[in-house]
């Protein structure tokens, strides 16, 4: 399979006829050699490499990012059995062997980022064959880099070391190659991060939707982040914050799109696109993260449908006890990220369940939405910005209290960094960061132990049914990283 995906754009065309960037049209059959012949040949080509991250927040980034975390959790449902693989994740169980596991979602997530890079690494390697104009070229090559680094920023924080193909496969005797240093990972995303920022446009002049400078810069400082060169980050989320292109908006309820406005709003600095109806680009995360099971007259209080239908199933996401203990008093953001709901046919005792509120928009059909999905926002550069400057000593505390200030809070207080953290797990819960943050600082192993022994002591206040409670195996395999996918290393002998 792993062959299949690295080579996909030497036996497809990206998707055909696009005007617009959103559009997505059936692959046809043409390859490399004679798709590649015009302008709007590459427009279609990075459309298509934008295309699997809408398959990655969908369906699985929110459970390796942040169901894999203390922020959410899975609610049984005694009467549908579990749901092992998804409860492996959330529970610390995922079995592995010689650093390898058969986890379905652990292997699609690796899967999906190496199509976003064999797409973008197809569009990289032709783009200077053919004779077009310098802006639009430059924009498309941009657009490429940006995520082709954004796909190996996702690897290398899940995985650690893993294959680094920079360039198309042409066969399967090449599919295969060793798994890279970590440091080698990461000096191949600052270099494609870095040469992405002056060949794309600023937000105010691009398409919406695409990838920008903005964008760019903010993942780069990211990157840095995580490689703790505070000075770096702190000169990319400055011009970030100069360029004006970005700002707070007033309402924080308002931030998150709805299923069919809102979109790529001022706060945005890069979301993935979702459109409802019956062209395949819909999201369906909502009715993922519902606890159940649910009967139609207690879902349409959520959606509004006109075709509510019920939900059956064990649940997922669910916001857990901690994050919810984790908003301050008067946090005008807590209202807006969790609502409840009551569910008659549950088995618990207290039928009453939270559930991820802030993506919870209404929509016209069952199981089809449009809302966006936010990967990187304003407020968050402005948290990176304050802990950049934080570690190097330097008065952070401004860019700080703007972010508390929309939520109605006063300025922070205490050891700085700390209440950075603390910031940043209320304002982007549900973003899939918690899990990241918790690596990045060094606490995963430590807090997951604690949350874990908690769950175990405690498992009706995790969503348990009386008498319920977490499997041998819970929270037996903590670790800092993914193991690589058995299917994958079945293709490979360098894993």
């Amino acid at each position: 399979m792993k062959t299949k995906i690295l080579i996909i754009f030497l036996l497809t065309g990206a998707l055909s006829g696009c005007d617009d960037f959103l559009t997505v049209y059936p692959e046809t059959s043409l390859s490399s050699a004679t798709f590649f012949t015009r302008e709007a040949d590459f427009v279609q080509a990075v459309n298509g490499a934008y295309v699997p991250l809408r398959s990655i927040v969908n369906d699985r980034a929110w459970l390796l990012g942040e169901m894999h975390s203390d922020n959410t959790y899975y609610s049984r449902n005694i009467l549908f059995g579990a749901t092992e693989q998804q409860e492996d994740i959330a529970d610390f169980a995922i079995p592995e062997a010689q650093g390898i596991t058969s986890n379905t979602h652990v292997l699609n997530q690796y899967r999906l980022d190496y199509q976003i890079i064999a797409r973008a690494n197809q569009v990289l390697a032709s783009i200077d064959n053919v004779e077009f104009d310098k802006a639009s070229k430059d924009n498309l090559r941009g657009q490429a880099l940006f995520l082709r680094a954004y796909a190996y920023f996702e690897l290398v924080r899940y995985f650690g070391k893993v294959p680094l193909h920079l360039a198309p496969v042409p066969n399967r005797e090449e599919a295969a190659l060793p798994l890279s240093e970590v440091n080698d990972i990461y000096a191949q995303i600052i270099e494609d991060a870095t040469a992405s920022i002056p060949l794309m446009l600023p937000k105010s002049k691009q398409e919406a939707g695409r990838a920008t400078s903005g964008a760019a810069r903010t993942l780069l400082a990211n990157v840095y982040i995580v490689r703790q060169e505070w000075a770096k980050a702190e000169a990319l989320l400055q011009e970030v914050v100069v360029s004006n292109e970005y700002s707070l908006i007033l309402n924080y309820e308002n931030v998150f799109s709805t299923s069919t406005a809102n979109k790529n709003n001022a706060e945005s600095v890069f979301e993935v696109q979702f459109i409802e109806g019956s062209a395949g680009l819909n999201g369906t995360f909502l009715y993922n993260f519902m606890p159940r099971p649910m009967s139609p007259a207690e879902l349409v209080t959520i959606t509004g449908t006109s075709n509510p239908q019920p939900l059956d199933g064990e649940g997922n996401n669910t916001p857990t006890p901690d994050v919810i203990a984790a908003f301050e008093p008067n946090d005008k953001r807590k209202d807006v990220s969790i609502g409840y709901i009551t569910l008659a046919g549950s088995f618990r005792t207290d039928k009453v369940y939270p559930y991820i509120k802030k993506y919870a928009k209404t929509h016209s059909l069952h199981n089809n939405h449009g809302m966006n999905w936010p990967i990187y926002r304003y407020s968050e550069v402005l948290l990176f910005l304050a802990e950049a400057l934080a570690k190097q000593g330097k008065d952070g505390s401004t860019y700080l209290n703007l972010v508390r200030k929309r939520a109605g809070l006063g300025d922070a207080t205490g050891d700085i960094l700390e209440a950075i953290y603390r910031e940043r797990r209320v304002e982007l819960c549900f973003e899939n960061k918690r899990w990241f943050d918790l690596v990045r600082t060094g606490k995963a192993i430590e807090t997951i132990t604690a949350y874990g022994n908690r769950i175990k002591a405690d498992p009706q206040a995790y969503y348990y049914p009386p008498e319920a409670k977490p499997r041998s195996n819970a929270f037996n395999n903590i670790k800092e990283l993914y193991a690589l996918p058995a299917d994958e290393a079945a293709l490979s002998p360098y894993f």
